[in-house]
């Protein structure tokens, strides 16, 4: 089935938790909600008794796009008939209760549900529930009957807010980058790439040598250590090509400014950047 307006192409991404909103008040939340599961490659939704029935068309314009999770709800009277087929429930829970219950973080959840959908028994996948409680007061002691474990978020104890579809957003997220292979940091170089130690190398005699000629370098007992730091401030950077024929072009720019000021020259060698940066001058 599409949504009302098509929305994006959503389809179940392997052996997926179910998000299961128990008494939802506001179609708007709901909506929300399928908007963050989509985020996080979530799309089973069940209800609970939503207090204002189902199907309400808010949900669907406040979904933005994630028309085909809102399309595939199914709505239960009880928690127990909305999990009667998981085999493991875990159900968030921000503020202390009288619970002998594992507790978990929202990333330690996001292991254990992995862990568990990646299992099988007499040839069936084991498939795992989230429980979110109503926007007001959350899940009450009987819907946590339900439950395996809880999920409480380490965030500032002075304030724990969350909206509904931000609570799903935080499960989506870490369910999402469980399993994510991006690196936590990268280079982006658009169309240039990385410069190796022979490009960089030329650059830095390209350099040393224009210093020289200027005579910044010229109190010889410093010289090393000065070409030391300026080497230091290279090479601790990824310096792209494009970067350094940029760097090229400065340096020798300066040297003809140089000498078009009259200004003394040690001597008339040095390094001319070829369009690879790598070629010495004649």
């Amino acid at each position: 089935m599409t949504g009302r307006d098509g929305g994006a192409d959503l389809a179940p991404i392997g052996n997926s938790p179910v998000v299961v909103l128990v008494r939802p008040q506001l179609a708007d939340n709901i909506g929300a909600v399928a908007r963050s599961m989509a985020n996080g490659g979530l799309f089973h939704l069940r209800l609970v008794a939503p207090r204002d029935g189902w199907p309400q068309e808010r949900a669907w314009r406040m979904a933005s796009g994630a028309d085909r999770i809102l399309d595939a709800v199914s709505v239960h009277e009880t928690v127990a008939d909305a999990v009667a087929d998981l085999h493991h429930v875990f159900a968030t829970c921000p503020r202390p209760r009288h619970i002998v219950k594992p507790v978990l973080t929202a990333r330690g959840a996001a292991a254990e549900m992995r862990e568990i959908c990646s299992r099988s028994q007499g040839g069936q996948t084991l498939k795992v529930g989230i429980l979110f409680g109503p926007e007001r007061a959350g899940l009450d002691n009987d819907d946590m009957a339900c439950a395996d474990a809880l999920v409480r978020y380490p965030l500032n104890p002075a304030f724990m807010s969350l909206n509904l579809a931000q609570a799903v957003m935080v499960m989506a997220y870490e369910w999402w980058t469980a399993d994510d292979p991006t690196p936590p940091r990268e280079l982006m170089t658009n169309e240039s790439r990385v410069a190796n130690k022979e490009r960089l190398e030329n650059f830095l005699a390209h350099l040393v040598d224009q210093l020289d000629a200027c005579g910044f370098l010229r109190n010889q007992p410093k010289r090393p250590g000065m070409v030391r730091n300026i080497r230091h401030l290279f090479q601790r950077g990824e310096v792209t090509e494009q970067e350094l024929r940029t760097l090229h072009g400065i340096v020798t720019e300066l040297a003809i400014g140089r000498r078009q000021r009259g200004r003394q020259e040690n001597d008339d060698g040095g390094f001319t950047p070829s369009a690879s940066g790598l070629a010495p001058r004649k």
